[in-house]
Order: structure tokens, then sequence, then C-alpha cells
């Protein structure tokens, strides 16, 4: 994943990689990044900023309107399309 494909207005295909024992699961979504940054959660860690867990979170609009929040891991891929 590079920078270049998390900008705003590019039209992305992300999958998320879930791996277990009886196989992997993945989910594809394709639409238009609205907004690229970090998120805390509500799950305490001692040495993270404010005291919390961060995650890479990226922000889709779909074609039908719909938006979407994808938390970015490393089983996450992200292909930049047209």
């Amino acid at each position: 994943m590079t920078s270049d494909a998390l900008q705003t207005g590019k039209r992305v295909r992300i999958t998320q990689r879930v791996p277990r024992q009886s196989g992997e699961m993945s989910i594809t979504v394709e639409g238009t990044v609205v907004a690229v940054g970090q998120g805390k959660t509500g799950s305490w860690f001692a040495h993270g900023k404010d005291n919390k867990v961060w995650l890479d979170r990226v922000e889709l609009r779909k074609d039908d309107g719909e938006r979407i929040v994808m938390n970015l891991d490393r089983y996450s891929s992200v292909d930049v399309v047209g």
C-alpha cells in the first residue's frame, strides 16, 4: 500500500483478508476515497497517544452513495482503480 493510492478523490479497491483455520475469509470494497487518517479506539494502551490504540482508517464513498470506514492492517491491500 502506498500513500499515492490513498489520496482524497482517487478511486480504489480495498481487499481485507482474515486468516482462519478453516481458510481465509476476504471482503473487497470499491469506492472513492473521502478521508484518510488515524482514529483512536476505546481500547486502553499504556504507550499510545492519549493512552489509546490508534488504527489506520480510510473512508470510502461507494457508487450508490454509501459511506464505509475501513480499518487498514497488514492483511489489507489497496489498489488504484482506473
